[in-house]
Order: C-alpha cells, then structure tokens, then sequence
C-alpha cells in the first residue's frame, strides 16, 4: 500500500484527535526513519522525547526480546525478578530513594498529585480534601480530566468539563506571583521546568531556584514534570539540574522506555514515598517485568552512551547555528540541551507550512502552539548530521513565501 492510501484508512476508522504531517513512517533505525515508500527522514521530534536512545536501540530491543521471552506480566500482586533491580537502579542514577512506577505520563502525573495531596493530609495536617496545588499557566502535564482541569488551554478544556477542583493557577516564570498564592493548603508547586508543549518556553534565570526556596519556606512540596525534560533532553539529567534544584517529587516517562513500551514514574525519598500504603494506588501493568527490563536498559544507554553529554555539546552547536540563519520569519531561537524552539513572527504564516517543508526536504519537526518549530532529535545524533540537516532548515528559514 503507498502513503496515501494508509492516510485514508486512518483518516476513515481512527478518531481525528491528531494533525500528523503526511507521511507514513514504517521503518526506524538510529535517528532516522523510513516511509512506505523507502524515502528516508531525519527524525527531529523523537516522539516528543520519548526516543532519546534513538530508534530501535539494540540494546533496549534485546533486552525487551529476552524478557518477553520469559514473562511479561505478574501484576503486582507477586514480586517480579526485574522490578526491584530496575528501583536500585532508577534510585542510584537519579538520587531519589524510591518510586513508583506507572505506564504513560499522565498516570504519573496522577501519581504524583495524590501523593502530594496524602503527604498533605498526613504530614501538614491540611483539613481533608482542601489541598491546594499550584500550577502553571501554559502547562502541559496530561489529558486526563484532572490534568486538563488545570490547563490554560481552551482546546484541551471547553468540552470536558465539569473539572477536579484543588489547583490554582499562577503565570509560568513569576516566583512572586506563587509566593501570594500561598496559603495554609497549599500542598505542591507543580512546575516543568521548561514548557515544552507550549512551545519551548524558558523561564527566567533563577525561577527554579525561587521556587524551591519559596516551597521550604512555606513547607510546601516541589514537583517537577521532567517526563519531556528528563534523562538527558537538556544537557542535564534533568532540567532542573541547570539551576541545582531538587524536587521533592519527580515525574518521568518517556524516554524511559527508548520508546519500545510505556514506562512512567514518580520519584521521591521515603518520607515522603512512605506514605503510599497498599490499596490506596496501583496500575495492572505498572511495574510488570517487561517493563522494568526495558526501563533498566534505557537507562543503561543513557549513561553508557553519555547522552546528557552529548545533549549538552550538540544541542548548544545546534541552537547557535539556527540562531545565525538570517530569517525574517524568524521571532527567537530558545531551548537547551536537544529541546529546541524556533518561534516565528505572527506574519510568517504559521510553523506548520514550514514543518511540511522541512518534510519535502528529509526532515521531521513539528509545529506546537501555532507559531513554534520544535527541533529536538533523539540525543544519539552527531554534528555531522546535524551539518547535513543545517542546509535544509536554513533554506525552508530563508523561503519569502
């Protein structure tokens, strides 16, 4: 079958909740990947970061191959022999001292609000069932109905309501703004420290530092969804590394898994972990052993591979060469580490014709929030390939129409 015959498929039996560029990707390898019809393409979204280990990674792929092999499911009512190996190790390479693992992002992101609401209860005494968390404007954690309870975005709220009550919104990058918001039930600060769904947004120098402060002084938890920004996307283990803070509680996903399967955490330290009794969360498939095996070779890849490194040193090569592109259409070029945003002028007629031409060109980016190109390819590409891409984003940069 070609290309336009599969869009028609899915465009006839799938719902229409998304706006894929035309193309019909059925082969990947490294940080590229191939269409039905062989034509090949520099992968630069790495499904939305979940693929910082590159497209079927051999590692990953046979450690995924051995395990299914052997057992793929116990449910958590029995201990599994990959599980607790994938805790130690999750905990030495990340500092925090027990998780919980789930599927997608959003199931983490549920985790770690109830977590935050018990720690509320139990530890601070809030009266029950008034915990307040605060949240961002511009966020993107989920869509859950909690989660899009507390969006700013129109699209992801106006028919979903009636909404979960229990978050307060403040604008993204005002540490003052939170500090007024403050209350006596206040539980959380739930924050990423760069927004990468609306748009690559950097906060001010300092913002997550302000916030931590502000959460000790206030005996308030810290959040932190690193599931877009963490192991490795910025150049740091985890963004919020670039600022020396740490959360009290962190969420991951994505590139946990290199991709193969849904793999999500939450993290935190035992006092705060400790609190979650038996009944009172859980997931069928969170933690069954296929998925831990692969989550222990994602992270084996990661430090292996010295991907933080390499985000670091390319990301920083990448954004000061799309930085000297002498675009008109061109606002600001932001980000860190791979995690790249080019966001245009309002008269440029919006990113989308310019990922479709990227697309013509051999290259996979995507728009986010109307007027931004994302550019963030999976942390195993080279300067070399990068210098081959740079002439292509540089003449779709340049077009005047």
């Amino acid at each position: 079958m070609r290309s336009e015959e599969y869009i028609k498929l899915d465009e006839k039996y799938g719902a229409h909740n998304y706006h894929p560029l035309d193309v019909v990707i059925a082969r990947g390898e490294g940080v590229w990947v191939y269409d039905v019809e062989g034509r090949r393409y520099l992968d630069c979204l790495s499904a939305y970061s979940a693929l910082n280990q590159g497209h079927v990674h051999p590692e990953i792929l046979k450690a995924m191959v051995e395990q299914a092999g052997k057992l793929t499911l116990t449910s958590r009512a029995f201990f599994n022999d990959q599980l607790p190996l994938f805790y130690q190790e999750l905990s030495e390479m990340t500092g925090y001292e027990m998780s919980l693992p789930m599927n997608s992002g959003a199931e983490a992101v549920e985790t770690a609000l109830k977590i935050a609401r018990k720690w509320a209860y139990v530890v601070k005494k809030v009266p029950r069932h008034q915990a307040e968390i605060i949240v961002f404007d511009g966020n993107f954690h989920g869509r859950t109905i909690t989660v899009i309870s507390f969006s700013s975005e129109p699209l992801y709220r106006d028919d979903f309501g009636p909404f979960t009550p229990g978050f307060v919104m403040a604008p993204y990058g005002d540490a003052e703004a939170v500090a007024r918001l403050i209350t006596p039930n206040t539980a959380a600060i739930m924050v990423e420290p760069i927004q990468g769904e609306a748009g690559v947004v950097m906060p001010p120098e300092g913002f997550l530092r302000s916030l931590r402060r502000i959460a000790d002084e206030n005996n308030v938890l810290l959040i932190a969804d690193e599931i877009q920004t963490g192991l490795g996307r910025t150049g740091k283990l985890f963004a919020s590394d670039h600022e020396g803070v740490r959360p009290d509680i962190m969420i991951i996903g994505k590139a946990l898994s290199g991709g193969f399967y849904p793999v999500s955490a939450a993290l935190a330290d035992q006092p705060i972990m400790g609190l979650i009794n038996p009944g009172e969360h859980g997931s069928t498939f969170g933690g069954n052993p296929l998925a831990a095996a692969i989550g222990r070779a994602a992270l084996r890849v990661i430090r292996d591979g010295g991907l933080v490194e390499k985000s670091a040193a390319l990301g920083q090569y990448l954004i000061e060469q799309l930085e000297e592109i002498p675009s008109p259409h061109v606002k600001e070029v932001r980000g860190r580490g791979l995690l790249v945003g080019v966001e245009l002028k309002p008269e440029a007629g919006g990113a989308r014709r310019f990922c479709e031409a990227l697309k013509l060109r051999g290259i996979l980016a995507k728009e986010t929030h109307e007027h931004v190109i994302r550019f963030a390819p999976p942390l195993i590409i080279d300067r070399e390939t990068i210098d081959w891409a740079l002439p292509a984003i540089r003449e779709v940069l340049l077009t005047k129409n």
